[in-house]
């Protein structure tokens, strides 16, 4: 028989270093992912292809997305859960607006940018899930809907993202898409197996 576990809870230091280290990843693989011109799901494949067309910028964009956002998060996942999704989704506005002047990438074939995306965005992701962070939007979305429904995150992003991809072959070539949908697919698949609160009980 499986014994019952106490959950532990993370102290502040080791929320601010998860937190911390989870957003760096994802602010790399996001720039690795601009850099080779391609997009992706949820909130932030919103703010890129709006970057995209616009030539705004997209921390900017990506911040200002997800005010809205922070109303459910309160209301339905508490005041800790929003503070911690705020300072994310404003530190890794702020890192994806320092990247580019320090870490420029001169040779990088689109479907490696696209692995590498995947891998290095779902495992930050994973660092700031399990201390019960996000970064905004349509990640907060999902882990309502695995808290209430037990839905697995991973996978109410995987339909949200097939609206953004559906739109996107509208706007972009589809080889851009294409690369960008295999991205996206390793994210959340990352996502989906690792991602388990039965598995991880620390909070």
């Amino acid at each position: 028989m499986r014994s019952v576990s106490t959950p532990t809870r993370h102290s502040i230091v080791e929320d601010l270093q998860g937190l911390g280290i989870g957003v760096f990843a994802c602010s790399i693989g996001l720039h690795i992912l601009t850099q080779v011109g391609l997009i992706t799901g949820q909130t932030a494949g919103i703010a890129v292809i709006i970057s995209y067309l616009t030539d705004w910028s997209f921390g900017a964009v990506f911040f200002a997305i997800n005010l809205p956002f922070y109303w459910l998060a309160w209301v339905r996942l508490g005041p800790e859960f929003t503070l911690k999704s705020i300072i994310s989704v404003t530190l890794l506005s702020a890192l994806t607006e320092f990247l580019p002047e320090h870490f420029e990438i001169m040779r990088l074939d689109p479907w490696l940018g696209a692995v590498a995306f995947g891998v290095l965005t779902g495992l930050g992701l994973l660092g700031v899930f399990r201390h019960n962070g996000s970064l905004g939007g349509l990640g907060i979305v999902a882990l309502l809907v695995q808290d209430r429904l037990g839905f697995r995150a991973g996978y109410v992003q995987l339909g949200a993202d097939a609206v953004i991809f559906t739109t996107a072959l509208m706007l972009f070539d589809t080889t851009t898409v294409l690369w960008s949908l295999l991205g996206a697919v390793i994210l959340n698949t990352v996502i989906a197996f690792n991602h388990r609160r039965d598995r991880y009980i620390a909070t």
